[in-house]
């Protein structure tokens, strides 16, 4: 099959022809239709503790066709449309068990050093950990799944209330589903910021009441604050560089929360006192589990599909590689979909 493969730093993806992957026991192989770009597969591409390995394959939010079952494979038949979790567990562990096999302690990772990921034709996933796809939606509808509860998980995680303020830092495809989240949680008025105001209509378009675009080491901490009538409730730090967990906490109520999901791969330093001043609940979120994969599929399916237009173009494997190096540097773009097989 034709694949994208990291061949190392300062290196665009390589477009190869590798195996195609064998289900093992409990496994499918999905004919992959439509897998994101994600923010955290670039980060991966760079050098820093997160890095992948040469030969590694990204790729790990998709939606596909079930072209061929694993022994032991009853709940799915061939020709099913799916999302998947891109983790493989035990399938027998407290966490399997409770729908996060990201924390079993045999857990592999599609798209990383462990096993291929969906920036290919075909991609091997856990059988329970396939989500059926309603006709209704699209298979981009189906890479959506993945970002989508990403920020469903956060939203969790924080313990949103009816009413709550709500701050979000950073209008990435994570940050415009945390958005979307808490308008369905019930949250009160919701401020978004940003380093520029490329993406603000689509903030708008996905629940902010206002929009914010601080210049780059400026603190937005006190319009914020101005915006939503007094700290936030709820701070979900959504980019993932340095200083922002100082800002967060900054734009947070005394005894507020703030929900990191930003990926910062290097060290952040903080100022403890602040926090503690403020008694700031400090919750990272990673991931999703099963439910709430579900939950998404759901949600899009009752018509709630505003999140579609997050997906700013598409990009076929040949075209790829250039589309991918492109998103390192400040762009239009938001979510853009590689379409293996155009």
């Amino acid at each position: 099959m034709r694949a994208l493969v990291f061949r190392g730093f300062n290196r665009k993806l390589s477009l190869e022809c590798i195996p195609d992957p064998t289900p093992g026991p409990g496994e499918v192989v999905l004919k992959v239709h439509r897998c994101g770009i994600c923010g955290t597969d670039l980060h991966r591409t760079e050098s820093n503790i997160f890095s992948l390995k040469p030969g590694a394959v990204p790729g790990h939010e998709f939606a596909g066709e079930v072209v061929a079952l694993g022994s032991g494979v009853s709940t799915l038949r061939v020709g099913d449309r799916v999302t998947a979790l891109p983790y493989l567990g035990c399938n027998a562990c407290m966490a399997c068990l409770s729908g996060a096999p990201n924390f079993c302690t045999q857990m592999r990772n599609v798209g990383s050093d462990e096993m291929t990921g969906g920036y290919a034709e075909y991609v091997a996933v856990g059988a329970p950990w396939c989500v059926k796809l309603p006709q209704a939606l699209s298979m981009e509808d189906g890479a959506l799944v993945e970002p989508l509860a990403v920020g469903l998980h956060a939203i969790v995680r924080a313990g949103l209330k009816a009413g709550d303020r709500v701050a979000v830092i950073g209008a990435g495809p994570i940050g415009l589903a945390a958005i979307w989240w808490a308008r369905r949680a019930g949250a009160g008025r919701i401020v978004a910021t940003a380093t520029s105001d490329r993406r603000a209509a689509l903030a708008r378009d996905m629940g902010a009441d206002a929009f914010l675009a601080a210049a780059p080491g400026e603190s937005p901490a006190n319009a914020v604050v101005e915006a939503l009538g007094g700290g936030a409730d709820i701070v979900f730090e959504c980019v993932g560089l340095p200083g922002l967990l100082d800002q967060a906490i900054a734009c947070a109520k005394v005894r507020g929360v703030v929900a990191v999901l930003g990926v910062c791969v290097t060290r952040d330093p903080y100022l403890p006192l602040l926090a503690m001043a403020k008694e700031v609940d400090v919750r990272f979120s990673v991931v999703y589990d099963l439910r709430e994969f579900q939950h998404c599929v759901d949600a899009l399916d009752r018509g709630d599909v505003a999140p579609r237009a997050m997906i700013t173009d598409r990009a076929t494997l040949d075209e790829a590689p250039d589309a991918f190096e492109a998103l390192r540097s400040r762009t239009r773009q938001c979510k853009v979909m590689i379409s293996p097989w155009s």
